[in-house]
């Protein structure tokens, strides 16, 4: 079952990053993206009431008057992988964005697994962002004529941490 987060699954979608990226610096994104009320939605999907996989989207600035949005992360616990859950987290999050009222979707992740949701790496040649030039950086148009026109985008602060000083 694929369902909107709440505040309860926090711990376990925390959990959930970890063990899919071997790492705290995904569940701490996640974090400061709630902490500093940049989440547009993220959704989990659970298995026999636990949860197994996480989307989460968040809002990015344009200089255009539109809604565009960051895919990031998507995670599925390792003992999951291989079923289809996160294509079916994908599928389920770009249909919510839609509903959300996004214009566009943007995404730092491989081509060929993003391309089959019609992510492209050609579709984000007109926007300036930290991310531009890379191969990994693709968009998709939710609206049609959505990268058509030259933008700048703006990630959420969460995405650029600041260098821990030495005290």
């Amino acid at each position: 079952m694929i369902r909107y987060a709440r505040t309860s699954d926090h711990a376990a979608i925390e959990a959930t990053l970890v063990a899919a990226f071997g790492r705290q610096d995904e569940a701490d994104l996640v974090a400061q993206l709630r902490a500093d009320e940049d989440c547009i939605f993220e959704m989990v999907a659970e298995e026999a009431g636990e949860v197994v996989g996480h989307i989460l989207f968040s809002r990015l600035w344009a200089d255009v008057f539109e809604l565009y949005s960051a895919l990031a992360p998507v995670a599925v616990r390792p003992d999951w992988h291989r079923q289809g859950l996160g294509s079916r987290l994908i599928r389920s999050g770009l249909e919510s964005a839609r509903e959300f009222g996004c214009f566009g979707i943007l995404v730092l992740g491989d081509p060929v697994f993003y391309g089959r949701f019609g992510f492209t790496a050609e579709a984000t040649r007109l926007v300036r962002a930290p991310y531009a030039g890379l191969a990994a950086f693709q968009a998709l148009a939710l609206e049609e004529d959505a990268f058509a026109s030259a933008m700048s985008v703006t990630y959420p602060d969460a995405f650029h941490p600041k260098p821990m000083v030495p005290t």
